[in-house]
């Protein structure tokens, strides 16, 4: 079975805790061969329909030959023309080329997106990428094709394709969009199968009736909560700090039965309207959903003990910061936070059925000692009775993958934005 690659967005720690969580919900045997913030190496057999489901996936590729790194530094570094040889004829004999369907256009248009792993192959990358276009055109030259090799901007700072442009110029219908993903070990000769789209994402962001620009929760991150809690067709999520209901949208295109609460009664209103706009948007005829208005504090009385299979939330992060805070001033905000925070966890975990997940953001506060400020919500989560999940557990990966310690140690995923004084903690409890 060839090895599948899976392109992570722009955080790729919880791209791979996606990755994880969604193919071990959906009982695929899978294992993680290597990764990187590049690319996953992954030994699954999945459908390449699956990338609508993720949140933090890009592309997925399936590899046609592979060979040996140090082919590649001896190519590109050395200038080896044996090396040289040798890469062009595993473009060669993998078949990519043949799998090539002709475009209408008289010309076959095809595309070539290079992941290094290493700094020192990234940085001729590009050298790389022109070296494989060629190759690949005098390939199709050589079966009578004429062809069109899709180039980029000059001030594109890497030779990969975009989502947008593979999807414009209907590369994965033609398999015509090629993957180079160069790992420290070996390299992956790919055809791009899935590519995610963005403009779906972007409709249920903008173009859902009612917004809120200044608390929203990104939908890509919501359909990540959505995966990490273990949500899947027929069971029932609980979002009880809702707005707008961008996690309960996620959700119900999850095929989940969904409730969403908000102390807010705007909140309420809105995220009903947003619901019904996605029932009728997306044809979800049998879409099952409720949003009460009521504080968390008395969840169980509004919901009922062990009603829920999965809690997926993000609470108050606290006030939106001008300027990088102090840590004591950190060390307030969250300390307001706190009474918020455990009142959910006490609350969810009466509301939850055994076995089920909790999945929670918490304020990750950055200070200008440049050391973070946590919450800590472990400390009251654990005593309650929940077990924590780790993201990354070594049963993910195959025997001989090489996996830090502190990756596998790792009782949470951060998202924070450079741009941002206040990132996202993400963590993953069990009843």
């Amino acid at each position: 079975m060839p090895f599948q690659l899976f392109i992570p967005g722009k955080n790729w720690r919880l791209s791979l805790a996606e990755l994880a969580a969604l193919l071990e919900n959906r009982e695929t045997r899978f294992a993680v061969h290597s990764f990187s913030k590049e690319f996953f190496v992954v030994n699954a057999e999945v459908d390449a329909s699956i990338i609508d489901d993720f949140g933090g996936i890009i592309k997925i590729g399936v590899s046609a030959a592979e060979f040996s790194t140090e082919i590649v530094r001896k190519t590109f570094l050395q200038k080896d023309k044996e090396a040289q040889a040798q890469i062009s004829g595993e473009i060669a004999g993998s078949g990519l080329v043949d799998c090539m369907v002709k475009a209408e256009s008289e010309k076959t248009l095809f595309g070539v997106s290079v992941y290094c792993e290493e700094k020192q192959l990234r940085s001729v990358s590009k050298v790389i990428q022109r070296f494989v276009g060629s190759a690949v055109k005098r390939e199709l030259r050589g079966c009578g094709e004429k062809s069109k090799f899709m180039g980029f901007a000059k001030d594109r700072r890497l030779p990969q394709l975009s989502h947008v442009e593979v999807l414009k110029k209907n590369l994965v219908e033609n398999k015509s969009e090629i993957l180079l993903c160069v790992g420290k070990e070996q390299t992956f000769v790919a055809v791009t199968v899935a590519v995610h789209n963005p403009f779906e994402f972007q409709k249920r962001d903008v173009g859902k009736p009612v917004q809120r620009k200044i608390f929203a929760i990104p939908p890509r991150l919501a359909r990540i909560m959505v995966n990490l809690a273990a949500c899947a067709e027929g069971k029932v999520l609980l979002d009880p700090f809702c707005g707008v209901g961008t996690i309960l949208q996620e959700a119900l295109l999850a095929k989940a039965k969904v409730i969403g609460v908000d102390i807010n009664k705007w909140c309420v209103e809105a995220a009903i309207r947003n619901l019904d706009w996605l029932k009728d948007e997306y044809e979800l005829g049998n879409a099952e959903y409720r949003v009460l208005q009521g504080d968390v504090h008395r969840l169980s009385r509004k919901i009922g003990w062990e009603q829920v299979d999965c809690v997926a939330t993000e609470p108050d992060l606290g006030p939106a910061l001008r300027q990088m805070p102090t840590t004591a001033y950190a060390v307030r905000i969250a300390e307001k936070l706190e009474p918020l925070y455990y009142g959910l966890l006490e609350e969810a975990y009466k509301v939850l059925k055994s076995g089920g997940r909790l999945v929670v953001v918490s304020p990750w506060i950055k200070t200008r000692s440049g050391k973070p400020v946590t919450m800590r919500i472990e400390e009251k989560a654990l005593p309650l009775g929940y077990e924590r999940v780790c993201p990354f557990r070594r049963e993910f990966f195959a025997d001989d993958a090489v996996v830090p310690e502190n990756l596998l140690a790792a009782a949470s995923v951060v998202d924070a934005e450079e741009r941002h004084k206040i990132g996202r903690e993400i963590h993953i409890f069990q009843k």
